[in-house]
């Protein structure tokens, strides 16, 4: 998720007619490897602060769950049980599994949490700058495979039916801790709030007196980091996948931070796509996956799901190409990329 989406937030309060005027308060603080940003609305700062504590007390308690750089989180131990045994699950864990479970199935496996084993790989030949051997492919690609994850929600366990498995949910979980960090907000009374980790944001309600928040998608060029087009948006999710800032160069050939679950390599086309659905989850699961599937693919997929809206930048060597689907072009019918 290496893109930045670029956040044009709305300022105060509009409308002459509101009861209790609110400021606009912004928080960062560091999780899950980069920075997750809150930015509210609320009547005092003290207020706004501790609100904004427990959202990120609810991140951090996440990551101790999900996180696959610490060898302790409940992921990791999860990994570390003996294949084929059923391992009681906090319900979290449980519940972002299921989720990645559901992307898997409607993207074909395009979405895999089980690539584990390939992105430690990737993640190895990119700081080496050489390609993976077939020996090292093939073992990758032996423990790897979405079907082989057995979840029993009456049990409330995990399965991993393949010698060495190892769970990455580096490809939603993000979405997922900002979707949690906006519902511990709602709990709290506010309701007008925006979470943005990384190429992730999850947005409540609209700004006082405004329609949505306005938020940018970058230009797929490298060189460009201007916003393009700012889209105005309320309570759904948004993600961006590209490579604009994370890949590397093997051989004359430039290969993506995104690893394909059926080559265990980075995607080697250059393509970046912006999905819109009702919550960040969803869009964390799936802006990964349409970066995996063909655009035509993609397409019909996003076209198939109640609420959702993508758009595809496909970029070569002579132009950049843009494939906004049916859903894009309705809500946003004059949105330009240039």
């Amino acid at each position: 998720m290496g893109l930045q989406l670029a956040m044009l937030f709305s300022l105060g309060c509009l409308s002459a007619v509101c009861q209790q005027p609110q400021q606009r308060f912004t928080f960062t603080s560091p999780h899950m490897g980069t920075l997750f940003t809150i930015t509210l609305y609320a009547a005092n700062k003290i207020f706004a602060e501790t609100a904004a504590d427990a959202a990120f007390h609810r991140v951090a308690a996440l990551d101790e769950i999900m996180s696959d750089y610490r060898a302790d989180s409940e992921l990791m131990q999860l990994c570390d049980q003996p294949f084929g045994k059923p391992v009681p699950i906090s319900k979290d864990l449980f519940d972002v599994l299921t989720r990645s479970q559901e992307i898997s199935k409607l993207t074909d496996g395009a979405f895999d949490v089980t690539i584990g084993p390939c992105v430690r790989l990737w993640r190895f030949s990119r700081k080496r700058k050489t390609l993976p051997t077939t020996q090292e492919l093939a073992a990758a690609r032996a423990a790897v495979g979405w079907k082989h994850l057995r979840l029993d929600p009456h049990a409330r366990t995990a399965t991993l039916l393949l010698p060495n498995m190892r769970l990455d949910l580096g490809g939603i979980g993000k979405g997922f801790a900002a979707d949690e960090a906006l519902k511990v907000l709602k709990g709290r009374g506010i309701d007008r709030a925006l979470v943005a980790v990384s190429g992730d944001i999850a947005i409540g309600d609209p700004p006082p007196g405004e329609s949505g928040w306005k938020v940018g998608i970058s230009s797929i060029d490298v060189q460009t980091n201007d916003t393009a087009h700012a889209l105005v948006l309320h309570n759904c999710g948004i993600s961006t996948s590209g490579d604009t800032e994370q890949f590397v160069e093997i051989n004359g050939i430039r290969y993506s931070h995104i690893v394909d679950p059926a080559t265990c390599l980075g995607l080697t086309n250059r393509i970046q796509d912006t999905i819109i659905a009702p919550n960040a989850t969803t869009t964390d699961g799936l802006d990964t996956a349409l970066s995996v599937m063909d655009v035509q693919r993609g397409l019909a997929l996003v076209d198939s799901l109640p609420g959702a809206a993508a758009l595809f930048l496909k970029k070569t060597q002579e132009r950049t190409d843009t494939f906004p689907s049916r859903e894009f072009k309705k809500r946003f019918p004059n949105f330009s990329p240039n």
